[in-house]
């Protein structure tokens, strides 16, 4: 069967994006731009004392795609370790590339029908990327400090 593109489902992730506000004083920010089509999204992270996503703010300017993606990060983001979201963010890359099923997180299934629509798949990363990139930059910093 095949499914579409958009469909109310992504559509609806689209229009809710949760943690869809810039932090204050973030730890670490990342912005990830996709080249193709301009999309953007921005995350600022905090982690907590154990090492886990405290807090998150997102600045998401992108397609239907990118913040469906964006929000299904979002709601499940808090509570991991920088490890955590950058095995996410591989595991989405890999799936997305071909790979064996979708990623471990919830709901990512939802992109199925983009698999074979290539130019669509950064625009799915971005937040994956940019929240396992700042993760780590915040993990750094407090190393340091």
């Amino acid at each position: 069967m095949n499914a579409p593109l958009y469909n109310t489902e992504i559509l609806r992730l689209a229009a809710n994006i949760p943690h869809q506000q810039r932090l204050e004083a973030p730890m670490a920010s990342v912005e990830k731009r996709s080249p193709i089509c301009g999309s953007r999204v921005t995350v600022d992270v905090n982690l907590g004392p154990d090492g886990t996503v405290s807090e998150i703010g997102m600045l998401v300017r992108a397609c239907a795609l990118g913040q469906a993606s964006s929000s299904l990060f979002a709601a499940n983001a808090l509570g991991r370790t920088p490890e955590e979201l950058a095995a996410a963010r591989d595991a989405l890359t890999d799936w997305l590339a071909g790979g064996d099923g979708p990623p471990d997180w919830p709901g990512l299934a939802i992109f199925t029908p983009a698999l074979p629509h290539t130019a669509r798949h950064p625009s799915i990363r971005l937040a994956f990327e940019a929240a396992a990139e700042a993760a780590q930059d915040a993990r750094t910093r407090a190393i340091a400090d």
